[in-house]
């Protein structure tokens, strides 16, 4: 008779878990005293719904999908929302006597006993993850009280509540803290359904007779509520106090932080409030550390570019750059590729502005212009530190970027960030910030370009034949279309009818050759040094977004979207 497989064993025949990868996550689960099935997750090397469908495999549990699913109010009633959130549960079905919950862990007796005791009948567990979980409970537990953004601003336009004290509160914190009082009901909300969506910025915008709030959800802007006007006040006063800025400062730009823990999850987001013609208007970039996770491989790259980069971020010293726009995911290849290096033996020093994630084992600065502490003075103490790999956050000026040259030419390898549209413009870039082409050639070793397009939803994807004029206008061939299968998303909830869920990037990675480094010696022109790496084999922005499209993981409006202007 076979043995019986746990879920580590089903995961390994499945080809999700290689044993190398058991040993890592329960190592991680050993120091960080978490349980192996989370490791497996934070590390990428299998997805939670993979893992606790191989949890439901071994212990003949039935697994549910909870995206889309309803489940009736008067199933919902039968557990108390306070129960269901503080144990990750959700009631499924009524079977008669015995009442059906949907749970992420079968062998978590305690939780079962509880409910045993509180509802006085038997409990059968099914299996979720964790997450769609805690998603399915906000959805139903909100629906069933009522309670959500849309409808306590529905509710306080009807009830017409006279707002004007909580705005004239000045510093007086405690009395906008009370957890029961509308707006901070509102406030908690408008963040809960921002974390909810997957948003990574919330932006509330005052104009001259609404205020509108919007979520940036894949890197869209979505508008979700529009929040009277005679709130504006007490809204914006209260997210000021989270963030502990001056409430009675109207005129003048400020920054802060906010830390709370929402959905079981600690997030950090940073606050910027920024004064307009009609009223201060507040952004709210989210920072959830769950985001910065990946691993090297989970970054999306072709397998020639991941061999290419693997190398060069192995070299003893040198200069890696990666440019693009603010928002394409800079920060989380660089962090991946200090995760991947970050072992007891070498030393990593980052300098950063402002320091978003914290990273265990590195040693982070976090620049602060206020006090003399910029880019080039923390580099020039770094190197006193004797560092084997340094992160300068972005090179912008010719101070900073000679400090980075000069680290990289005693030694040491040397990770940062510029502003370009492609790989080839780094290089004139940081020419016409004056350093001299022969540094310039002598220090960088390779210069990475990204962007990141949207993937279309799992759930609701459907291939789809595109039209000659599309493929024409693509620039796909008839064999490259013969062979591929081309995807579109349908709509559904679980991608909020958008067709697409997440995202990936795209990547122009440009090694300095010794043709290239000839050419930025010679200074030669953006156009030509960007025809000779075409010709060593570098592959576009655009070229590598059109293999995602023919691997059917997003669409060609898509990626014409985010890389073609970089192209032309």
């Amino acid at each position: 008779m076979a043995k019986k497989l746990n879920y580590l064993g089903i995961l390994q025949r499945k080809g999700l878990l290689s044993t190398s990868q058991i040993a890592e996550a329960q190592e991680m689960a050993k120091s960080t005293d978490i349980h192996v099935r989370e490791a497996i997750v934070r590390l990428g090397y299998a997805g939670s719904e993979d893992v606790t469908k191989a949890v439901a495999e071994e212990y003949g549990r039935e697994y549910i999908d909870l995206t889309g699913v309803v489940i009736p109010p008067a199933i919902v009633e039968l557990v108390p929302e306070s129960v269901a959130r503080e144990n990750s549960i959700l009631p499924y079905q009524n079977d008669g006597e015995t009442l059906r919950v949907i749970m992420s862990d079968p062998n978590d007796i305690e939780t079962l006993d509880k409910l045993r005791f509180i509802l006085n009948r038997p409990i059968e567990p099914i299996l979720a993850s964790k997450e769609l979980i805690q998603e399915a409970v906000n959805r139903h537990y909100t629906q069933n009280i009522g309670e959500s953004a849309d409808s306590l601003i529905q509710e306080m336009t009807d009830t017409q509540i006279d707002f004007t004290e909580t705005a004239s509160l000045g510093n007086n914190i405690s009395s906008v803290a009370d957890s029961d009082a509308p707006i901070v009901r509102l406030s908690n909300l408008i963040i809960e359904e921002a974390v909810q969506l997957r948003a990574s910025d919330i932006h509330i915008e005052p104009f001259e007779d609404r205020v509108r709030v919007r979520y940036r959800i894949d890197g869209i802007l979505v508008e979700r509520d529009t929040i009277p006007k005679r709130l504006q006040g007490s809204v914006l006063s209260r997210f000021k106090i989270l963030a502990r800025l001056d409430i009675a400062e109207r005129r003048r730009t400020q920054d802060g932080r906010i830390k709370l823990s929402i959905l079981e999850k600690e997030l950090d987001l940073r606050v910027s409030v920024v004064p307009t013609n009609h009223g201060q208007s507040i952004v709210m970039r989210i920072l959830d550390k769950d985001n910065i996770r990946v691993s090297l491989q989970q970054l999306g790259f072709a397998e020639s570019d991941f061999k290419k980069f693997g190398s060069l971020i192995r070299r003893p010293n040198g200069i890696i750059l990666v440019t693009g726009p603010t928002g394409s995911g800079k920060t989380t290849s660089l962090y991946a590729a200090l995760n991947d290096l970050n072992t007891p033996t070498r030393k990593i020093i980052t300098a950063e502005d402002p320091v978003e994630y914290y990273l265990p084992g590195i040693n982070q600065v976090e620049i602060k212009h206020s006090i003399g502490l910029d880019f080039a003075r923390v580099i020039r103490a770094m190197l006193r530190q004797a560092p084997n790999i340094i992160l300068v956050g972005e090179m912008r000026d010719l101070e900073t970027a000679q400090m980075g040259i000069q680290a990289s030419l005693t030694g040491h390898l040397v990770f940062s960030t510029l502003h370009t549209n492609d790989a080839p413009g780094a290089i004139t870039r940081l020419v016409d910030m004056g350093v001299p082409p022969y540094l310039v050639s002598s220090s960088v070793i390779g210069i990475m370009a990204q962007r990141l397009v949207r993937t279309i939803c799992t759930k609701c994807k459907k291939p789809y034949v595109p039209s000659e004029l599309e493929l024409r206008e693509a620039g796909i061939s008839v064999e490259q279309a013969n062979k591929a299968t081309f995807m579109k998303g349908r709509g559904c909830g679980n991608c909020n009818k958008s067709g697409f869920r997440g995202r990936m990037a795209i990547f122009e990675l440009m090694m300095m050759t010794p043709k290239i480094r000839e050419m930025t010696f010679k200074q030669a022109s953006t156009v030509e040094i960007r025809k000779a790496a075409k010709a060593e084999g570098m592959s576009t922005l655009y070229a590598d977004g059109i293999r995602k499209v023919l691997r059917g993981l997003t669409t060609i409006e898509e990626v014409m979207r985010v890389a073609r202007e970089a192209e032309e």
